[in-house]
Order: structure tokens, then sequence, then C-alpha cells
């Protein structure tokens, strides 16, 4: 895993205020913890003037997650990124 999230973090943004930021789960897609487990990242979108829908969200701690997640459609599905 870590692997694969350091070469996804490498597609992030890294200069948005908001990366880093606590992911709520409102939606719910993602498996249930408490506050503060979840961390999202902006996933550069070719194009875009702003931050667009593309995202990676990871749990646990921040440079050693338990989990990422990739969600192309602004937090719509999510899937796993896995090795």
């Amino acid at each position: 895993l870590h692997t694969a999230y350091r070469r996804q973090r490498q597609m992030c943004i890294r200069d948005s205020d908001k990366d880093g930021s606590v992911f709520g789960n409102r939606e719910r897609l993602l498996p249930a913890q408490k506050r503060g487990y979840y961390r999202e990242y902006t996933v550069r979108t070719p194009g875009s003037r702003d931050r667009g829908a593309r995202r990676i969200v990871c749990g646990g701690k921040p440079r050693m997650p338990d989990a990422c997640y990739y969600t192309s459609d602004h937090y719509a599905s999510f899937r796993e990124i896995v090795e």
C-alpha cells in the first residue's frame, strides 16, 4: 500500500490549502471510522481551472495510511487503491 500511496500522492496538487484536511465521510461510502481518521488530497485534473472532482482519501496515519481510496466524481463513488 505504501508504494501505491507514494505513487498516487505524486499525482496530487501539493499547494492546495485543502490537502490533508479531514474528510468527514458524510456520504458513508468508506468504512466507518472516528472523525479525523480520513484525510483528503486533490488529484490534478488536466484542463481544470479549479480543484476538479478527483481526490484521494487516505485513512490512518498521514504518512503511513491503512488504506487509500480514489474518487473521480467528487465523493459519489470510491475505489480502493491497491498495489
